[in-house]
């Protein structure tokens, strides 16, 4: 049971992404899926999540308004779309499964993808 994150890159200030969790081995459709964030020497950080039940969504203050994730179930996957990045959204981002209650991943944890902004 994996998750692999990948579609991260570099962009200028002001440019988009989209990250794309792919499940591999089973249907992800009625888990909750997390987006979580690491950048050097700062904690991990949850960005934003999608419900199992009912696909509703959640994001951190920071991206409100700029990111959206969603879900394909026809593609297993689950998106990112980063909009308006700013040179504080560098970080290697990771898909995971999340605990909605507690908000912290659990399962397996991959290498994630790097996204880089220059400003």
């Amino acid at each position: 049971v994996q998750l692999q994150a990948s579609g991260g890159g570099l962009v200028q200030s002001g440019g988009s992404l989209r990250l794309s969790c792919t499940a591999s081995g089973f249907s992800l459709e009625s888990y909750a899926i997390g987006w979580f964030r690491q950048a050097p020497g700062k904690e991990r950080e949850a960005v934003s999540c999608i419900s199992g039940e009912d696909d509703s969504t959640h994001y951190r203050d920071a991206v409100k308004g700029r990111f959206t994730i969603s879900r394909d179930s026809a593609r297993n996957t689950v998106y990112l779309q980063m909009n308006g990045l700013e040179p504080e959204d560098a970080a290697v981002y990771h898909c995971s499964f999340i605990d909605l209650k507690s908000g912290r991943p659990y399962g397996y944890w991959g290498q994630g993808t790097q996204v880089t902004v220059s400003s």
